[in-house]
């Protein structure tokens, strides 16, 4: 069966419409894509870390043609409808956020995350009033689309060493008034804070797992009030991880016990 770039952008959105939450699986290739929806999950996200680790890089290393050479890989190995990691939009200017959204649109995505990041670690995050302009910017991009995509929008300031729960709210709440579908702030401490979050905001709230202490389970989630978990880099992490016990058990024994338990 493969479905039209619309029946696949309306089976996502009904993901996030129907009650309880859902898993969004985070592929680093193909083949890990084609595996995952064979595993049972419905819809699929690219990463910029696993997508940045498969090609050698480091996160936010790869241009934005990259970023979009990949994900069209991606919604191309399966018909599982695929959303976007597309990083701060790849420049600073509403026109660039724009722009990019366009572009993923071209490949094939149903959807896509902007950051409020700016890339700069002596100055991170966009003044609040730019970025509501990226993400209305980006939100007019997606309407313009032929078919429905829903834009995620990020406050990275847990991610990025600012953990202040009011301005997080604050820039979600802006985010959404400018028309986010979905919004995003990875790196909640603890359940508290997601449970804060989530009943401040109308709209859907993704939740991403990959931090040790900070990756609660789905049914906590849930309870939460989250809609939609990420799974981010960890599954990329956890196959590298299989390869280094493999590759240390050979280097330090001369063994192959790990052939036994594949």
């Amino acid at each position: 069966m493969t479905l039209s770039l619309t029946e696949k952008s309306a089976r996502f959105r009904a993901l996030h419409e129907r009650p309880g939450a859902f898993i969004i699986a985070n592929p680093w290739d193909t083949g890990s894509a084609r595996m995952l929806a064979g595993l049972g999950f419905e819809a699929l996200a690219t990463s910029s870390g696993a997508s940045a680790g498969a090609r050698g890089k480091k996160d936010g290393e790869l241009s934005r043609d990259d970023v979009l050479r990949h994900a069209r890989e991606i919604v191309e190995a399966t018909d599982l409808p695929v959303s976007a990691d597309l990083e701060n939009g790849f420049g600073a200017s509403p026109e660039h956020v724009a722009e990019t959204i366009r572009l993923a649109g071209d490949a094939g995505l149903v959807g896509g995350s902007i950051e409020d990041f700016t890339g700069d670690k002596s100055q991170p995050f966009y003044d609040l009033g730019l970025a509501v302009e990226r993400i209305a910017a980006a939100v007019a991009a997606a309407r313009a689309l032929p078919s429905p995509f829903m834009l995620t929008a990020r406050c990275e300031n847990f991610l990025r060493g600012k953990a202040d729960v009011d301005d997080t709210i604050a820039r979600l709440r802006a985010y959404e008034a400018a028309g986010a579908d979905v919004l995003f702030a990875p790196g909640l401490p603890d359940l508290d804070t997601v449970r804060a979050v989530c009943s401040a905001l109308e709209k859907p709230f993704n939740f991403m797992v990959g931090m040790p202490g900070k990756s609660f389970s789905v049914a906590a989630l849930e309870a939460a009030g989250v809609k939609r978990i990420s799974l981010a880099t960890s599954l990329y992490r956890a196959a590298m991880k299989a390869v280094r016990e493999a590759v240390g058990e050979i280097r330090t024994s001369g063994t192959f016990g790990f052939v036994d338990r594949l």
